[in-house]
C-alpha cells in the first residue's frame, strides 16, 4: 500500500489512517491537431470500454473509492439517518389523468423501487406495476416512463435494467390486469405515445437496430412507427424519421414524437434537434397517414423559436420566445393562418412562462417570477386571470384534460413538502394523493441572495440554512449550479437536505447563466460561445458565501451533476483555493469527446462543435479534463459514475479522475466512486441514491474537519 509522501514525511498522519495513493493509470498520450492547435490527450485508452485494461482500471479504482470511504467513521450513520429520512413518509410523482382516473409513480417506506399506481375515481388505489417483481438476472428493474389510453383501457409502460434507461415498452390491460403478449424493444428513454382515439393503435418512438458489429444507437437516427394493439411488432410501419421519408431531411440527432388530440382531424409531429430549444413541427390528416408515403406539412421551424405545443381541438397553442425572451402564447389554426401571422394569447411579461396546459376551460400556464411560480388561467376567449396560491414556492406537474375543467398541480418548496391542489374552474381544493411529510423543516430558513458576478452581471442564489445560524465562517456548506439547456433550478423539498442541515451546514444554489431563470437570455448567456460565464458564476457565488461569513474555504465544497460536471469542473480549475472538496457527479468532463459518444449529436446544439474553429476554442477552454494543469493544488475530488450510464458515458469521469491523480500537488484525494447497477441516475433505487449521498457527504465532512466523520489513529 502506498501513501501520500509529503504528510507522511511532516508527520502530520500516521500509517493508519495516511490515505493510500490511487492505482497507477498508463499514460498513453495521443495527440490531435485542430485547426493548427495540437492537443495532448494523455488518457485516449480509456474511451475503449469493452477492454480488459480498462474493465481492470475501473474495478481498481472502485476498489481503491470504496476503500477510501470506508476510513470515514461517520459515513455509515449519515447513511441510516438519510435512508429514515428518505422512509418517512411516501411520495407521488408524474401524476396523469385519463377517463377519470389517475396515474402515478409511488415512492414509499420500505420500497425500493418507485411503482406504478392507478386511481379510479371513487379514490381506490390500485398497483399496477411493482418493478422489483420483474425477472432479472442481477440488475434491478426501473419504470422509465409509462403513456395510459385516452378511455383507460389499455396503458403503456416502459422499463429498463441498471439504470441504462434502455426501454422496453409493455402494454397492461386495465380490465384484466393482464400484461399483453407484445413487446416492444428499443422503445426511446422518454417515449411520447400518441394514442389514437380508438385506444388500440398508437405512434412510438423506436431507435433502429444494431449494426453489424452490435453498436446500438442510444439516442440518434430514431423513427417514429404505428403500432395496432394485437398485431406483430414486426408488421409496424415508420411514417416519420430519420431516412424514412426522403422529402423531408433528418440530422441522426432529431427526434420525432407524434401526437393526435381528441377532435383533432390531423395529426401533430413534434421533433426535437438534439438539446436545442427550439423545435420543428409537422401536420398531416389523420385519415391519411399511410406509411412512408405520408405527406406531412411543417408548419413551425427552428427559426420560428417554438419551445413548446399544446393542442385543443383543431388549434394549436404555442409557447415561444421570438423577440419574446421570457415567453409569450400564441393561438394557431395550423389548417388556415401561418405562424408568423398566430393570434397573442398571452404577451410576454415580468415573468418566465414555462409551462402551458390547455383544459375545457381555456389555457392553464406556469409563469415564474424571482423563484416564485404562478398559475394563470387564460380563457379562449377572454383576459388571463392569475390565481392565488396556499405555498409561495414551485408549481410542478401541471396537468389537465381537454374534455374537463381546471387543472392538477403539485405544490412545494425548499421547507414545505409537496401537495397535489386541484383546481375545477372555480375552487382550489387539497388532493389526497400521498400523505404529508412527517420530515420537519421548521427549523431551517431559506433566503435568496442576488451575487456580483465576474462580468458585474447580478446572479441569484438560494441558501437552506439552520435557523439562527451564525455566520462566522466555520459552517460546512455545499454550493451546486448547473447551467444548461435552458433548465431551472427550481426551490423543491427533499427531506435528505434535513441530514445536512444537521451537521450545520448550509445548502446553496446558484442559479448560474445558461439555465433558464431569466428566460432565453439567460439560457443563451451561458451557451457555447459565453459558456465561461457558468462556472465563474458558480465562482462568484462561492466566493460571496465565503465573503459573508456563511462558509470559509476550508468548509466549502461544489457539486455539479451531468452538464453541470463543466460548471463545477471550471470552478476547481479556475480557483482551486476555494474549495477544500469537489464532487463531479456522472459529469461531462472532456468537451473535445463529447460528440463522438452515442448521446453527443444531440448536445452540439448547447455545447457546439470541434468541427467548427470558433467553437472548438471555446470548448477547449471550458472543458474541465483539458484545463488541469500539472503541479496544482486542487481540492479533494469525487467523482462518481454509473457503469450503464447512457447520457455519460463512463469513460469521462473517468479520464477526469485520471487527470487530477496524475495533476494534483496537494495530496488530497480523488477517488472514482463505481455503480456498477447504476446509470445517469433516473432509473437508480432509493437504496442506490442515499448510498451515493452518504458516500459524498461524508467525503465532504471528512475533508471540512467535521468532527465524528475524521478517520481515529
Amino acid at each position: 500500500m502506498r501513501y501520500c509522501p509529503t504528510l507522511l514525511s511532516l508527520g502530520l498522519i500516521s500509517v493508519a489512517t495516511a490515505v493510500p495513493l490511487p492505482p497507477d493509470t498508463p499514460v498513453k498520450p495521443v495527440q490531435e491537431d485542430y485547426f493548427g492547435t495540437t492537443v495532448s490527450d494523455p488518457y485516449r485508452w480509456l474511451e475503449d470500454m469493452q477492454s480488459s485494461e480498462w474493465k481492470r482500471w475501473l474495478k481498481q479504482q472502485a476498489d481503491y473509492a470504496e476503500g477510501v470511504l470506508a476510513q470515514i467513521p461517520g459515513r455509515a450513520k449519515l447513511q441510516t439517518r438519510l435512508q429514515q429520512l428518505t422512509d418517512a413518509s411516501a411520495t407521488v410523482a408524474g401524476v396523469e389523468q385519463a377517463a377519470g382516473r389517475s396515474f402515478y409513480l409511488k415512492s414509499e417506506p420500505g420500497r425500493n423501487g418507485r411503482r406504478l399506481y392507478m386511481r379510479n375515481a371513487q379514490g381506490v388505489e390500485s398497483l399496477l406495476l411493482d418493478p422489483d417483481s420483474l425477472v432479472s438476472s442481477g440488475a434491478h428493474y426501473a419504470i422509465d416512463w409509462y403513456s395510459p389510453a385516452p378511455d383507460g383501457r389499455l396503458i403503456a409502460v416502459g422499463v429498463s435494467q441498471g439504470g441504462s434507461e434502455d426501454s422496453e415498452l409493455r402494454l397492461l390491460d386495465l380490465q384484466t390486469g393482464q400484461w399483453l403478449e407484445e413487446r416492444i424493444d428499443r422503445a426511446g428513454l422518454n417515449n411520447q405515445l400518441g394514442w389514437l382515439p380508438d385506444g388500440k393503435t398508437f405512434f412510438y418512438n423506436r431507435l433502429p437496430q444494431a449494426d453489424t458489429q452490435g453498436q446500438r444507437e442510444r439516442y440518434n437516427k430514431s423513427a417514429v412507427y404505428l403500432h395496432h394493439v394485437g398485431e406483430p411488432v414486426e408488421r409496424d410501419v415508420a411514417v416519420l424519421g430519420w431516412q424514412i421519408a426522403p422529402q423531408h431531411h433528418f440530422e441522426i440527432a432529431d427526434i420525432p414524437y407524434v401526437s393526435v388530440a381528441k377532435g383533432a382531424s390531423y395529426a401533430l409531429a413534434t421533433v426535437l434537434h438534439g438539446d436545442a430549444t427550439a423545435k420543428s413541427y409537422y401536420i398531416a390528416p389523420l385519415d391519411k397517414i399511410s406509411g412512408p408515403d405520408t405527406t406531412w406539412r411543417r408548419i413551425i421551424s427552428p427559426a420560428d423559436q417554438v419551445t413548446d405545443v399544446v393542442q385543443h381541438g383543431e388549434k394549436l397553442y404555442l409557447l415561444s420566445t421570438l423577440n419574446a425572451p421570457r415567453g409569450k402564447v400564441l393561438e394557431l389554426d395550423p389548417n388556415r393562418t401561418a405562424v408568423a401571422k398566430a393570434k397573442v394569447l398571452l404577451p410576454q411579461a415580468g415573468g418566465v412562462i414555462r409551462h402551458v396546459q390547455p383544459a375545457a376551460d381555456g389555457l392553464y400556464v406556469k409563469r415564474s417570477d424571482g423563484g416564485i411560480d404562478q398559475l394563470l388561467k387564460v380563457a379562449y376567449v377572454g383576459k388571463a386571470k392569475v390565481l392565488k396560491l396556499p405555498v409561495k414556492g414551485t408549481l410542478r406537474e401541471l396537468s389537465a384534460d381537454t374534455e374537463s375543467r381546471g387543472a392538477l398541480f403539485k405544490l412545494e418548496d425548499l421547507t414545505t413538502a409537496p401537495q397535489y391542489y386541484s383546481f375545477d374552474g372555480k375552487v382550489l381544493t387539497g388532493k389526497t394523493l400521498m400523505s404529508p411529510s412527517t420530515v420537519s423543516f421548521t427549523d431551517a430558513v431559506s433566503e435568496r441572495v442576488m451575487v456580483k458576478s465576474h462580468d458585474g452581471v447580478q446572479v441569484p442564489m438560494t441558501i437552506l440554512m439552520p435557523r439562527g445560524m451564525k455566520r462566522n465562517g466555520s459552517n460546512p456548506a455545499i454550493v451546486w449550479g448547473y447551467g444548461a439547456y435552458g433548465m431551472t433550478m427550481e426551490a423543491r423539498f427533499n427531506p435528505q437536505n434535513k441530514a445536512w442541515l444537521e451537521q450545520g451546514g448550509l445548502m446553496a444554489t446558484c442559479h448560474v447563466r445558461g439555465g433558464g431563470e431569466y428566460g432565453e437570455t439567460w439560457h443563451r448567456a451561458g451557451y457555447i460561445q459565453t459558456k465561461a460565464n457558468t462556472a465563474l458564476d458558480l465562482v462568484a457565488c462561492a466566493d460571496y458565501l465565503v465573503k459573508q461569513g456563511y462558509t470559509s474555504p476550508a468548509k466549502l465544497a461544489g457539486q455539479g451533476r451531468s452538464a453541470g460536471g463543466i460548471t463545477i469542473g471550471g470552478a476547481i480549475t479556475a480557483r482551486p483555493d476555494l474549495f477544500t472538496a469537489a464532487n463531479s457527479a456522472v459529469g461531462i468532463s472532456d468537451m473535445l469527446r463529447m460528440e463522438l459518444t452515442p448521446n453527443g449529436p444531440p448536445n452540439v446544439a448547447e455545447f457546439g462543435t470541434v468541427t467548427r474553429k470558433t467553437d472548438f476554442r471555446v470548448m477547449l477552454n471550458n472543458s474541465p479534463y483539458h484545463r488541469i494543469k500539472d503541479g496544482v493544488a486542487y481540492p479533494a475530488v469525487i467523482v462518481t459514475t454509473g457503469a450503464n450510464d447512457p447520457r455519460v458515458d463512463a469513460w469521462m469521469p473517468a479520464k477526469l479522475t485520471a487527470r487530477l491523480q496524475a495533476a494534483s500537488s496537494s495530496d488530497k484525494p480523488v477517488i472514482l466512486r463505481v455503480d456498477y447497477d447504476g446509470g445517469h441516475g433516473m432509473g437508480s433505487t432509493k437504496a442506490q441514491q442515499v448510498a451515493e449521498t452518504a458516500d459524498v457527504w461524508g467525503f465532504f465532512l471528512w475533508r471540512m474537519g467535521v468532527p465524528g466523520f475524521q478517520p481515529v489513529n
